[in-house]
């Protein structure tokens, strides 16, 4: 069985005041460390043989306190880029534009100066399958936007229909041997618990 086994980094200095980041570079906050480092005994148990992740610092940061500080780093598998959404806080973008926020999280609406969401999805699918090529069991530490991207082009989950992703949680797809099509196995799972209202 091949298993894509998707991390989202751990909560970041902005993640924790509620601020939009895309691609802006921000490091990891105090509780995402621990969070990072409360993952990794899970991680171990799932044993990938190929790890990966985002060249941004949150996600670097994650999958060296994972245990794997040999990651191949991929800018392919950066967070979408939000454009001059960057740095504001979710509820003065909210306060402003209700309707964009809406379909900006649907992936119909694109700040400006902001990345497509398809082109987006492609982006980090691409990225993503390139690696999973040649492994069994690849570990991505990436970011919500990716997961849920993935979730999309790999499950045919529309984005308007996911949560966002928890810090330091793990998602898994496999696919069985000469089957094309990926399943769920596992999603938004935590060693905190749930987490239903995880930041953007």
């Amino acid at each position: 069985m091949k298993r894509l086994l998707l991390v989202r980094h751990g909560e970041s200095e902005w993640n924790a005041v509620r601020r939009l980041q895309g691609q802006a570079d921000i490091g990891l906050s105090l509780r995402g460390e621990e969070q990072a480092l409360a993952l990794a005994p899970i991680i171990a148990q799932l044993a990938p043989d190929r790890v990966v992740a985002s060249d941004l610092r949150r996600a670097q940061h994650t999958a060296e306190l994972l245990g794997y500080r040999d990651a191949q780093l991929d800018a392919g598998l950066r967070e979408i880029n939000v454009g001059d959404w960057t740095g504001m806080a979710i509820t003065d973008i909210i306060a402003q534009d209700p309707e964009g926020y809406r379909g900006w999280r649907a992936g119909t609406f694109v700040p400006p100066g902001g990345e497509v969401w398809k082109d987006f999805a492609e982006r980090t699918t691409e990225a993503t399958l390139r690696s999973f090529e040649t492994a069994e069991r690849l570990l991505v530490v990436c970011h919500g936007g990716v997961i849920r991207a993935l979730l999309q082009n790999l499950l045919g989950l529309p984005p308007k229909r996911i949560i966002p992703v928890g810090p330091a949680s793990v998602t898994i797809l496999a696919s069985r041997p000469g089957e094309g099509e990926m399943r769920l196995e596992v999603f938004n799972a935590s060693p905190g618990g749930l987490v239903i209202d995880a930041p953007d």
